[in-house]
């Protein structure tokens, strides 16, 4: 543990500031612990003595030539970024008055251990590398979870993370106080959600929330997905199906080659994965289905026409509510309409080289994050009518889909804008409105079928659907 500290460039970096009796300060928290368990880890939060946050940051900034942010002048929290732009540490002053009672206050005991620069020790007054070893989300007082409920939905985060367990303790805490989730800002419940969705085990923690009764407050929608039964499509209810998705997700990441993982490690918005957002999507794919759910009286079948259409409107207050900005909206609703599209366009009976350039035109960016969802939808659908030649068909022809994206993805142009909204309003003598947004879309549609390709063929398209 010492010499992957020693070893770190941002710590070999600011020991010898520390060293030259420039106060107290120790490294704590997620640091440490991802230390210990041996992940990787890059933000280095650093507790200087009461009230020498911002002297302490802004020397430190001065040491290293590097900047100093300030984070949180409420609670003196400061961050020092280094020269390069890239690395940087966090400073905030200590809640206690010593480094002990600021651990005591902590959310978890793996979140408590702190590491003395100057004198090249450990702090650990919570057992906190006994409960890592253990794989424990163990709280440390009642009343730190009671204080900040948003711990609560954390201890579920941690959980998706690391695949620990809780203490039984911590159990019943979360029972005696679930509804307490209620209460913290929205702003803060969505973070919490995308590092939710970002772990590893975030199929199985949804099952966990589900236990404690705590799926339904953060996402009430769960509420109508468990009315929708396993039929003969599917071998699971609606709700399990959704987070056999996100399983599902997961399983298809980590079996894909380089290319693929790296397209979905990396950073989408606001600091988190496109995998995060992506698993997020698989759990809301079929958000439309219960507002569309008929039963043939005929069959007994169970339909549900347009919920991918149904679920991409439907999904948005639930969004914005939760403090999602419009990039981070529009990116889901774009996976929950368009999660058909994939098997579509490989079941076919006309599927075709024009069909599937048609998809990587359309689909843009997320090619690969449909191809993922189609797999994983197509993977948690089981029910009696599915046949194993229908899945193999399923699977081989998401692959051959995929194969023909990567091979020809760097030749792919966008489409040319032959004409903008401006000028299609001079030609058809018409103001801005839904009308000419629509005009806009279909002749997007009509450039994607390569129905036109010129801008004489764009001046001939409009214009015939002004006649119809």
């Amino acid at each position: 543990m010492l010499e992957v500290l020693k070893n770190n460039t941002i710590i070999k970096t600011i020991t010898p500031f520390f060293e030259q009796n420039n106060g107290n300060a120790y490294i704590v928290g997620g640091f440490l612990r991802d230390c210990l368990l041996k992940r990787p880890s890059c933000d280095v939060d650093i507790v200087a003595d009461k009230n020498k946050a911002y002297d302490t940051a802004k020397r430190l900034a001065d040491y290293i030539n590097g900047y100093l942010v300030e984070l949180d002048n409420t609670n003196n929290i400061y961050r020092v970024v280094f020269a390069d732009k890239v690395n940087y540490v966090d400073i905030a002053d200590c809640t206690g008055k010593n480094i002990e009672e600021d651990l005591k206050r902590r959310d978890f005991t793996i979140n408590a251990l702190a590491y003395d620069i100057k004198n090249n020790t450990f702090i650990d007054v919570v057992n906190a590398q006994d409960d890592l070893k253990k794989r424990i989300i163990r709280e440390i007082s009642e009343f730190n979870i009671t204080d900040d409920p948003i711990r609560i939905l954390r201890a579920f985060r941690f959980q998706s993370e690391l695949g620990f367990e809780f203490s039984d303790n911590l159990k019943k805490i979360i029972k005696k106080h679930a509804n307490l989730l209620k209460t913290p800002a929205k702003e803060r419940v969505n973070t919490e959600i995308l590092k939710l969705f970002g772990g590893q085990y975030s199929a199985l923690t949804l099952k966990s929330m589900d236990s404690y009764e705590i799926l339904e407050i953060v996402f009430p929608f769960a509420a109508d997905l468990k009315k929708v039964p396993k039929n003969s499509h599917h071998h699971l209810d609606l709700l399990n199906h959704s987070i056999e998705t996100v399983n599902q997700v997961q399983k298809y990441f980590e079996k894909a080659d380089c290319e693929i993982k790296e397209h979905l490690e990396q950073e989408l918005f606001a600091g988190h994965s496109r995998l995060a957002y992506l698993k997020l999507g698989a759990f809301l794919h079929d958000i439309g289905k219960p507002s569309t759910w008929t039963i043939e009286p005929q069959t007994g079948r169970h339909r549900f026409i347009m919920h991918d259409s149904e679920g991409a409107k439907i999904v948005v207050p639930y969004l914005k509510d939760l403090k999602f900005s419009k990039k981070q909206i529009a990116y889901l609703q774009k996976i929950i309409k368009n999660h058909i599209y994939p098997a579509g366009v490989v079941t076919s009976d006309e599927a075709s080289d024009k069909a599937y350039l048609r998809f990587y035109r359309k689909m843009e960016d997320e090619v690969i994050d449909l191809i993922a969802i189609a797999y994983a939808d197509r993977m948690s659908a089981l029910g009696p009518e599915i046949t194993q030649d229908m899945i193999n068909k399923n699977i081989k022809g998401l692959e051959k889909l995929l194969d023909g994206y990567l091979k020809q993805k760097k030749e792919l142009k966008p489409l040319p804008k032959l004409l903008d909204g401006n000028e299609i309003m001079q030609l058809l003598n018409m103001p801005a409105s839904r009308e000419l947004g629509e005009i806009v879309e279909k002749l997007k549609e009509a450039q994607l079928s390569s129905e036109v390709v010129t801008k004489d063929d764009a001046i001939a398209f409009v214009t015939g659907l002004k006649r119809e």
